[in-house]
């Protein structure tokens, strides 16, 4: 019987845990699964961060791997019909994003609407999922220093002297990834977008009947200001707390990893947030701002478009190939990413790798599939940028008229991809 193939992935977040899932998902019948070694940097998996939403391609890949069973099982997020468009000012809803679909019960076959979540949740339900797999294992505490690669196969080393080695590496550790950064591509570094993400959770006030006080939005509700949008979400089954996330144009920021802001850090954070979308027509606004707790500031870096994502054994996928500012799809588009990466390498696996063929083919593969998409939803990102930099009044009396002329020209595109399912498209392999 042929060899199981060894991989060692970095980063044991969300982007390295489903390529794992993937990878032994669409490993074909004939060759027995991959043995997949995660190694992740932090002493655990990071289950802090925001609140992200999940469209429904994102919903239907998620299905395939089994996550989204465990997401429901846990009883984890809350379905989101629709992203709606407020203008600050006035409180009036000028457009939104649906996911409704024709009937109302969501897009494509089968039908999927998205859901809001938390990114911890999220990454929970992975890690259940995980460890039902005995050809994966996740190992943390561990620092890449060194990438070596030969015709046979990758030795990394750790900073503690150990070493891993492997047929292939993939580096899904995110936009400071060491695996670009110590053999991909050394010279091609973040640059900070100029954009933050100062996010927590507000506690859902009540009214003097003891019933939750009404929102302005059904699930989720991009307020638009002069100076950024402020994202107001409900994010659990119970409702009884407010994902407030504020993305704003900051010149210059500190730390490329972000934090949590405490004392007075927090209160400046808060206080900044308070200025850029004072004035709000819906006291509700500043009411989320003045609940939120646990304030954490996330400085949003980018790669440049392009780049190299592999070398013969080595390739990246996620954010460490083409990390961009949020556009509303970056979450799907990582496990997007998994999916074909993993149909390519099975591809390989049956066709070429018995024959001696090298495995880059597969990363050759991949890429032809991907380049086109990664470049298009890059391009969208700078629309965003745009969009949340600061503006005057005229500048977002324009804005408010363009977005939903921008979001109706769009729809036909983002439907597109809501109803594609890509464990089933043709590779062209």
């Amino acid at each position: 019987m042929t060899q199981p193939l060894n991989i060692i992935i970095l980063g044991g977040g969300i982007a390295g845990l489903t390529t794992a899932l993937s990878l032994t998902k669409f490993s074909p019948p004939s060759h027995p699964p991959p043995n997949i070694t995660i190694f992740e940097i932090r002493p655990e998996p990071a289950t802090l961060g925001g609140a992200v939403n999940l469209t429904p391609n994102a919903l239907r890949l998620l299905a395939h791997l089994g996550v989204l069973d465990e997401i429901r099982a846990q009883n984890h997020g809350h379905e989101c019909l629709a992203v709606e468009v407020f203008d600050l000012y006035s409180g009036a809803k000028v457009a939104e994003s649906s996911f409704r679909g024709a009937d109302g019960k969501g897009v494509g076959d089968p039908a999927f609407t998205a859901l809001r979540i938390c990114r911890g949740d999220a990454l929970k339900s992975v890690i259940s999922v995980l460890e039902r797999h005995d050809n994966i294992s996740l190992i943390c505490g561990k620092k890449t220093v060194e990438i070596r690669e030969t015709g046979q196969g990758v030795t990394i080393c750790f900073a503690d002297g150990a070493q891993a080695s492997a047929d292939m590496l993939i580096g899904c550790d995110g936009i400071h990834s060491a695996t670009r950064l110590l053999h991909v591509e050394p010279e091609r570094t973040a640059v900070y977008s100029g954009i933050c993400n100062a996010f927590g959770f507000a506690p859902r006030r009540r009214g003097e009947n003891g019933d939750f006080a009404l929102t302005h939005f059904e699930t989720s509700a991009l307020n638009f200001g002069r100076r950024g949008i402020l994202l107001t979400s409900f994010h659990n089954a119970t409702q009884d707390s407010i994902y407030v996330g504020a993305l704003m144009q900051v010149p210059e920021i500190a730390s490329r990893d972000g934090w949590k802001a405490a004392g007075a850090d927090a209160e400046k954070t808060r206080g900044d947030m308070l200025e850029r979308y004072g004035g709000a027509a819906n006291p509700l606004i500043e009411q989320c701002i003045r609940d939120t707790r646990d304030l954490f500031l996330w400085p949003v870096f980018t790669l440049s478009k392009g780049g190299k994502w592999a070398t013969e054994r080595v390739v990246l996928i996620g954010d460490s190939a083409h990390a961009m500012p949020p556009q509303g799809e970056s979450t799907g588009i990582v496990f997007e990413d998994g999916v074909l990466f993993s149909r390519c390498v099975a591809r390989w696996m049956e066709k070429g790798r018995d024959a001696g063929v090298p495995v880059k083919e597969a990363f050759d593969a991949y890429e032809r599939l991907r380049r086109a998409r990664i470049d298009t939803a890059f391009d969208e990102s700078q629309s965003v940028v745009k969009t949340v930099q600061d503006a005057g009044w005229l500048g977002h009396k324009i804005k408010m008229n363009v977005v939903p002329w921008y979001l109706w020209w769009t729809k036909g595109y983002r439907e597109q991809h809501f109803v594609e399912d890509v464990t089933t498209c043709d590779l062209g392999y």
